[in-house]
């Protein structure tokens, strides 16, 4: 028996919300924290979510963090630059991506598989969204080049993408033990009948 789409929702919304706040709250710095599931939350979110005014729910969540961060936790402001406008598109291509990829999450292992290689791509998409905007637009660099693009790039792209697959694949994990769980009951509730 399948999880209605509003229970789904009801239980996830409130879900994601609360993994972005505990992880991104202080997510410049602060080692005591889990790192940021930002990316990945988006990507789930829109696997599961769906709605496109919770993506923009989620986009204003991110940013009023990153306000309370700056102005009141003493996080510096040095990522907050004209490039922070592009955020939303770097986390857009996360959502849809895992919006698109929705009717095709089953709980086998292909279907799964599936939804790691769509992450896989769209985290490192979103990321290269996010830190290229950073790197050109950002005023943080003088004298940007594609040499030392490419370097900050590799730097730090493997270390983003690989935190956000992380959380992507307890989520995968998960969803494939919650599959397995309703195929069961399914199966004994036709057994008895």
């Amino acid at each position: 028996m399948k999880m209605p789409v509003g229970s789904r929702f009801a239980v996830l919304a409130p879900l994601l919300v609360l993994v972005m706040v505990a992880t991104r709250f202080k997510h410049f710095g602060d080692m005591l924290h889990c790192p940021d599931a930002s990316m990945a939350v988006f990507f789930l979110g829109g696997a599961y979510l769906r709605r496109h005014w919770m993506f923009a729910l989620m986009v204003g969540l991110a940013v009023l963090l990153d306000w309370v961060s700056v102005s009141y936790a003493g996080v510096g402001d040095f990522c907050i630059t004209a490039a922070y406008a592009f955020l939303p598109l770097a986390y857009a291509v996360l959502w849809y991506a895992g919006r698109w990829y929705s009717p095709r999450l089953q709980g086998n292992v292909r279907s799964l598989a599936g939804a790691f290689v769509v992450a896989l791509v769209a985290a490192s998409v979103s990321f290269a969204i996010s830190n290229g905007s950073f790197y050109w637009l950002g005023g943080r660099y003088p004298d940007p080049n594609v040499a030392q693009y490419v370097a900050r790039l590799w730097q730090w792209g493997p270390l983003f993408v690989r935190t956000t697959m992380s959380y992507v694949t307890v989520a995968l994990v998960v969803h494939a033990a919650c599959a397995r769980l309703a195929a069961n009951s399914e199966q004994v509730s036709h057994q008895e009948a």
